[in-house]
């Protein structure tokens, strides 16, 4: 059943007054940007992070009534109905940027028209009882940007948002799932949620749910400004604004899409069984049976064979004899993520400040942005192959890019690429030799250049000058 925040309890981290600032609209802001830990803290706020992990992350669902009004008249800043005629005029376009809906009985109906968005057309199919939903509204507010940036951080993943504006007596979207995790701020009015048991828990895929499959809903709640509402991907749910409500507005926060044991063993094991295959170990070398993959020698004996050199590899993977190389999931974040956090639009990715000498002390510049990989690398003179050590960054991300693979009209955004997006990610290719420099700095202290560990003083001063000039490294 819904039921309130809990107080955080000593030595959980509470937002303090000393950190809060106040947003471009003038409205203090509840939440502590010092770290992202601390944003996600402001976030969930009562409760404590020991206590939302351990109890609901992943489990079950929970609502926070907060009754708070700096929190509810901050939450409408963010997003409101009437900033719409203001975006509508920056050049929206249906299905890219905002869908118009309706769900009447279960059945739902996209009532969006061609081409550009005008505003008057817009009001109109709001008057007559549909919803708008407005895609990834961080791309246009500055204080989601902010917020977004550093839930990513605190995540390791993506964060994506979608803003649903609903009229009174009228339901957008009929019963579904979705294969995010979600977390739901009400900025405006009142919307009336009804929650079910997952059919699929930790769902992979979004799906919509016949209405007489999906039984008695196990939580019914009325949330209000300022609340926050949380449920985890597979939860059934469906939400209406009541009767006597002018109209809702909720922002929809969605994270950890493919972000599971699976999808990182996916990624990891090819590369694990290769590193493992370049051992003294022959086993994995030996060759396998003739006619294999013609069905000749599909015996009992083939599947037990394999069964026994996938515990060998998983013996070493335990024995940490290899690194684990996830380098498709790292590219594919660092290549979608929202880029820091610069309220100026200054150029952040352009070289900071004095340039690094051999007697400087520096440190990593935005080092929740940077992400490290090792690759396998093909010589083209001889054909060899060897680990180079890949550093990714968004420094050059587009935040008008963030999440706008695809127009979905569930409540998130995939972040799959779209066709003019970069296909490389930003970043730079060095030497395995550089590898323990680069976890130096990768620890976050500050740390004289000649103290990296290359072994000639004229690499260490190289590597620092390589990224410094990609606006990674600055002189403390």
């Amino acid at each position: 059943m819904p039921r309130n925040g809990r107080r955080a309890a000593a030595g959980d981290e509470e937002v303090a007054p000393k950190h809060r600032k106040t947003d471009s609209n003038g409205v203090p802001s509840p939440f502590c940007f010092d770290t992202p830990d601390t944003v996600f803290q402001s976030l969930i706020s009562p409760m404590g992070q020991e206590e939302f992990f351990t109890d609901y992350w992943e489990k079950k669902p929970l609502h926070i009534q907060r009754s708070d009004p700096g929190l509810a008249s901050y939450y409408k800043s963010l997003f409101q109905l009437s900033d719409l005629k203001g975006l509508c005029a920056q050049g929206l376009t249906y299905a890219r940027d905002l869908n118009v809906c309706r769900c009447v009985q279960g059945n739902k109906t996209v009532l969006n028209k061609e081409g550009r968005v005008n505003y008057s057309q817009l009001k109109k199919d709001f008057n007559q009882k549909a919803t708008i939903q407005f895609h990834q509204p961080q791309r246009f507010k500055d204080e989601l940007w902010r917020i977004l940036e550093k839930l990513e951080c605190f995540f390791g993943a993506l964060v994506g948002s979608n803003v649903y504006i609903t009229p009174q007596d009228s339901q957008g979207l009929p019963p579904h799932y979705d294969d995010v995790e979600v977390f739901i701020l009400q900025l405006e009015g009142e919307k009336h949620w009804r929650l079910y048991s997952p059919t699929v828990p930790l769902a992979r895929e979004y799906c919509v749910v016949l209405e007489e499959r999906i039984g008695s809903p196990t939580h019914d709640i009325i949330l209000k400004a300022g609340d926050l509402l949380y449920f985890p991907r597979g939860t059934i749910h469906q939400a209406d604004t009541p009767v006597g409500v002018d109209h809702s507005t909720h922002l929809t926060l969605s994270t950890y899409q493919n972000t599971s044991w699976g999808d990182y063993l996916a990624n990891v094991f090819p590369n694990f069984l290769y590193d493992s295959l370049k051992t003294s170990d022959i086993t994995r070398r030996v060759g396998m049976p003739r006619r294999i993959l013609m069905g000749a020698n599909a015996a009992p004996d083939t599947s037990r064979q394999l069964a026994s050199l996938l515990r060998s590899v998983a013996d070493q993977m335990e024995r940490g004899e290899h690194e684990l190389r996830a380098g498709d999931m790292k590219r594919d974040f660092a290549l979608h993520r929202l880029p820091p956090y610069t309220p100026e639009q200054d150029d952040i990715s352009s070289s900071a400040g004095k340039m690094p000498a051999l007697e400087d002390t520096v440190c990593l510049r935005f080092k929740d942005h940077i992400l490290v990989s090792l690759e396998t690398c093909q010589s083209p003179s001889d054909g060899s192959v060897s680990l180079v050590v890949d550093v990714m960054h968004s420094l050059r991300n587009r935040r008008e890019k963030h999440m706008m693979g695809q127009s979905d009209d569930d409540d998130d955004d995939s972040g799959e690429e779209e066709e003019d997006a970069p296909s490389e990610t930003p970043g730079m290719t060095f030497p395995f030799e550089d590898l323990p420099a680069i976890r130096q700095l990768q620890a976050g202290q500050p740390i004289p250049v000649s103290q990296l560990k290359r072994q000639l003083d004229n690499d260490k001063v190289q590597m620092a000058l390589v990224l410094w000039s990609e606006g990674l490294l600055e002189v403390c």
